[in-house]
């Protein structure tokens, strides 16, 4: 039935593994593509910009996204310096930095401890601010 189909190629250099359930922790048989490239089994992958962690159940990693925001807060301040207005900095700190901390959060089942660390991360920075 299939035979008039050709096979996908897959790039073993950019794919890889993730286990996710009950049985995450345990040793799994290595894959491999039809070109016997080994593809490799991670603790942590990032997909269309999300990181999934390996675990019991469905979980996200934030850490990439609390860096990234720092980065972008830490570029403006650093190009702008106290040179604009305060209305201008948390203007460009919504539309700009923001949205680098919460992208893809709707797709990721956040934890208390989650929410926790994303408000750290904005009162952090507006502490900071007010103090500057």
């Amino acid at each position: 039935m299939y035979s008039d189909v050709e096979q996908l190629a897959i790039n073993s250099k950019k794919s890889c593994c993730l286990r996710v359930g009950p049985r995450c922790d345990k040793p799994c048989n290595d894959l491999c593509t039809s070109g016997s490239h080994l593809i490799p089994w991670v603790d942590e992958m990032k997909y269309l910009g999300v990181c999934i962690v390996q675990a019991h159940s469905s979980k996200c990693s934030l850490d990439h996204a609390k860096r990234a925001f720092y980065r972008a807060v830490n570029g403006i301040f650093g190009k702008i310096g106290r040179t604009a207005s305060e209305e201008v900095v948390l203007e460009l700190i919504k539309t700009k930095c923001l949205p680098i901390l919460l992208y893809g959060l709707e797709v990721c089942p956040l934890s208390k401890t989650n929410l926790r660390s994303l408000d750290f991360s904005v009162t952090r920075f507006y502490e900071a601010f007010q103090y500057k």
